[in-house]
């Protein structure tokens, strides 16, 4: 395995080829046995994932849990919290070569990834770590400071936060002929500043805070004529605004402010007739079909949840949404996503 994903297991595999490996060379079989482990089928399909995502499930589950009411002290989430902790990133990545003054304590999305620990997943960790009640409360604080001190330090130049480096936006790489879906950089991008903003307004961070109010202008800045908020890290421009409008409300932000409300209207304008949401990933290829799609569950949820934020729980259109979700909960009490 190299780093739990699956363009650098391909590459790597393909660059020991081409240095004259053999297959039955001990680290191309290990290679191609973690290549193989991330293959799914199901009945007549067969698929292969692009990485598994441990750490960001989990921490998704634990925040999912005690926003249902589970108790913060529960031994299942005391369990997760713990093997979080024991997960953190230690070891210095290319990060930080623009980032030399800076100590490491991110964590990673995927397993066998001691090198590179992003942003996002260290925002939603740090939102679970912050309410677990772990036995060792010295060493979670500890930790906690260890990562949020990474995380500030990974801000870039323009307010935003990338995902895994500082100010990587030189659109000029996108152009080369190997540029890998014309996505080589990393740019700062709303839905992960969005949930920096949400995680920090958790820690008692305020709006005055000097990196907070750069955050606050950045997402201002960067919204939609239309009123949405574009989304790199999920499909595309529902996850965006959801994401912008939990984030701008956790800083206290008047979600009766004119952006807030032509964001609210633009979710709303957006439902499909029965009642969901959905987005192809086409619309990041074609603007006139972002917020288009057949209705799926999560980005159904991420509607509902730009609409409760935005103080439009009790309103039709989040009624319409609840009731897609309640429908379409399948005999295991999830959701399918096809």
């Amino acid at each position: 395995d190299w780093a739990g994903i699956q363009p650098a297991m391909l590459n790597s595999l393909l660059a020991l080829h081409f240095l004259g490996y053999s297959k039955e060379h001990p680290a191309c079989v290990k290679g191609m046995e973690a290549v193989d482990r991330f293959l799914l089928e199901k009945e007549d399909r067969l698929w292969m994932q692009a990485c598994v995502s441990p750490l960001w499930d989990t921490a998704i589950c634990l925040n999912a849990l005690m926003d249902s009411g589970v108790p913060t002290d529960h031994p299942a989430l005391i369990k997760a919290g713990e093997w979080i902790l024991s997960k953190q990133v230690v070891k210095r990545g290319d990060w930080k070569i623009k980032n030399p003054d800076a100590e490491p304590g991110g964590w990673a999305f995927e397993f066998y990834n001691e090198l590179y620990p992003d942003t996002d997943d260290t925002a939603e960790i740090l939102m679970a770590l912050n309410r677990l009640e772990l036995p060792d409360v010295r060493n979670k604080l500890g930790e906690c400071q260890r990562a949020m001190n990474w995380l500030l330090s990974m801000q870039s130049k323009n307010g935003g936060w990338g995902a895994f480096d500082i100010d990587n936006d030189k659109e000029v790489f996108n152009e080369v002929p190997f540029a890998d879906h014309k996505a080589l950089l990393d740019p700062p991008t709303i839905d992960v500043s969005s949930r920096i903003l949400w995680m920090l307004s958790t820690w008692g961070f305020k709006r005055e805070h000097p990196q907070v109010a750069r955050t606050l202008k950045f997402v201002k800045d960067n919204q939609e004529l239309d009123g949405c908020w574009f989304g790199r890290w999920g499909v595309n421009y529902i996850y965006g605004t959801f994401l912008a409008l939990n984030g701008l409300l956790a800083m206290g932000e008047d979600m009766n402010q004119p952006f807030s409300r032509k964001a609210i209207r633009w979710l709303e304008t957006h439902q499909n007739e029965d009642g969901g949401w959905g987005e192809t990933c086409q619309s990041y290829e074609e603007p006139s079909l972002r917020g288009r799609g057949n209705s799926t569950a999560s980005q159904t949820a991420w509607a509902l949840l730009g609409l409760i934020a935005g103080g439009e729980a009790k309103g039709d259109v989040a009624k319409r949404g609840v009731e897609f979700l309640l429908r379409n909960q399948n005999e295991l009490g999830t959701w399918w996503e096809d």
